[in-house]
């Protein structure tokens, strides 16, 4: 069956109700690839197209995928012209953007629940080191490595999942990331040395990164870039004051000799699981490929017609290829665009300065101010206040971008990151100028105020420019960021106590202070130049194409 001429026509009902009215167009109608670095010739040939990824392995791992290049020296190769795009029309209820708005705040809330789940377990695991470091026979420094383990699988494993959930999709992710950090939490909390935990922690971490990374992709699938600001600034919210929240309540389990720092895991065994039982019931699938790669393989089952594809499918042109892009696509795009390396340095800094705040509040005040564990735990309330204002502030941000979105496009989400460069230093300088026992402590809390009210307004400003500027490839531009903010997240604590131990709180966090203060011109380059700088872009154009 061949393709009309016309660019959009409406499959007829060819196919049953469940597929139902789609629109489909000519391969000659489409002048723009799914990927910059996949080309026409990669197409998967028709036979590869239902066959399971079990299935592709298996004959890759047998040289099977020889005979394709041998067809294609046969003349048997199929006319790139019977190809037939099959896409949403315009209104479809099928098409995740058109989910009614009740159904996109309930996938939005599950998600960044999942979100401040993975943000309190990163950050209350420091404060059962005491009673862990005792029961374990373990140093501080092993019990310091457990806290960037979690980092570093937060940062390494989204260079594969992120990228894979547009392939396959988001809800199987989350549910089986569920299940791995629920299983990984229950691992530390039975661990009976320090090695397990740390390798617990690891894993942790690794299953937990979907709650970071996805998010900010699942938003930008289902909400228009009008509409992502609140979205993202709930996530944000969450996933900010969760290192706050989980704290303040671990400070205060350190402090009951009968709970400790088991009991810290075993809440976040509780809350996890709440969170499993929960991603079946409240969530759909959200990526639009995947969801049209479905519909393609009913059509192409019901009417015989393997030339019905979705689009995302051609970038599928083999188990190698899609392995290489998958892996690859979040370090290409950090390496090379600018935006997504830009961003990622300034926020990968400012996530190391909120980690060594994790690993260095308790001692600070411990020895400063003589505070006890839950005391100590309690100065983190500053952290959820802190995200609170930030949450004020987006709403202000808000309607600047409606103000001027239609005249800056995506810069308009950068006014509030220009103000967030600037009290970010503000407040890690006050921070280290009120390390004195002669300073109220009230001092150090409205520095640590400060740099988490900057440091949300920066986090929702990553989030929805980055979605904003790259679009389909959201989730791998954001895990590129993500692997630059994880490694400094987990590099920063691993040097904090020593390097505090040799300049004392006072310099060394003025030499954070520092560093941040050359880090201001960032987003002030990026609202100047930020377009130009896109346009060059082989991903973010093709977004400003597609607008």
């Amino acid at each position: 069956m061949k393709p009309s001429d016309k660019e959009t026509i409406v499959v007829e009902d060819m196919a049953t109700a469940e597929t139902g009215s789609l629109a489909r167009r000519s391969l000659a109608s489409v002048h723009e690839a799914v990927d910059p670095r996949i080309r026409p010739s990669d197409r998967p040939a028709d036979e590869d197209l239902d066959r399971g990824l079990v299935r592709q392995l298996s004959n890759y791992i047998e040289h099977k995928h020889h005979a394709k290049s041998l067809s294609e020296k046969d003349g048997s190769q199929n006319d790139p012209e019977e190809i037939i795009y099959v896409e949403y029309e315009e209104g479809d209820s099928r098409d995740p953007m058109n989910f009614s708005r009740t159904r996109k705040w309930v996938i939005t809330f599950t998600a960044s629940f999942f979100s401040i789940i993975v943000a309190s377990s990163s950050s209350a695991y420091a404060l059962g080191n005491p009673s862990m470091i005792r029961d374990l026979n373990a140093t501080p420094f092993q019990a310091t490595i457990g806290l960037s383990m979690y980092t570093l699988g937060f940062a390494v494993v989204p260079l594969v999942s992120a990228s894979f959930s547009e392939e396959f999709g988001r809800q199987p992710l989350y549910f089986f990331s569920g299940i791995g950090c629920l299983l990984m939490h229950l691992m530390i909390a039975l661990s009976q040395n320090i090695q397990t935990v740390i390798i617990g922690r690891f894993f942790a971490g690794a299953f937990g990164s979907t709650g970071s990374t996805m998010v900010g992709g699942t938003i930008a699938d289902i909400w228009a870039p009008h509409e992502r600001g609140m979205p993202m600034s709930l996530f944000a919210f969450l996933a900010l004051i969760g290192p706050g929240v989980g704290c303040v309540a671990a400070g205060w389990i350190e402090q009951d000799p009968h709970l400790e720092w088991r009991w810290i895991q075993w809440i976040h065994v509780i809350w996890t699981g709440i969170f499993v039982v929960a991603v079946p019931i409240c969530m759909k699938e959200t990526r639009s490929g995947v969801l049209l790669t479905r519909l393609a393989q009913k059509l192409r089952k019901d009417t015989g017609n393997h030339h019905y594809r979705a689009r995302v499918e051609d970038e599928r042109a083999s188990l190698r290829t899609l392995i290489y892009i998958s892996c690859t696509r979040p370090i290409y795009l950090l390496l090379t665009e600018p935006v997504v390396a830009a961003f990622s340095l300034w926020v990968g800094f400012a996530w190391g300065i909120l980690y060594v705040l994790v690993e260095s509040i308790a001692p600070a005040f411990r020895t400063i101010h003589h505070f006890n564990t839950g005391q100590t735990g309690t100065v983190f309330v500053t952290m959820i206040i802190g995200g609170i204002v930030g949450l004020v502030m987006q709403l202000f941000q808000e309607r600047l971008y409606a103000k001027h979105s239609a005249k800056r496009g995506p810069e308009a989400r950068l006014f509030g990151a220009c103000a967030a460069a600037i009290l970010f230093p503000s407040g890690i300088l006050i921070y280290a100028w009120c390390t004195f026992e002669s300073v109220h402590w009230i001092g150090m809390a409205i520095g640590i105020f400060v740099i988490m009210t900057a440091l949300f307004v920066l986090y929702v400003a990553v989030f929805t420019y980055l979605a904003d500027c790259y679009g389909i490839f959201a989730s791998s531009a954001l895990a590129g960021q993500s692997l630059s903010r994880n490694l400094m997240g987990m590099a920063f604590p691993l040097f904090t106590e020593q390097m505090f131990s040799r300049l004392t709180y006072h310099w060394g966090n003025t030499l954070f202070g520092c560093i941040a203060v050359a880090m201001i011109p960032i987003p002030f380059i990026l609202l100047w130049k930020g377009p130009v700088i896109r346009a060059s872009s082989k991903f973010a154009s093709q977004v400003i194409q597609k607008a």
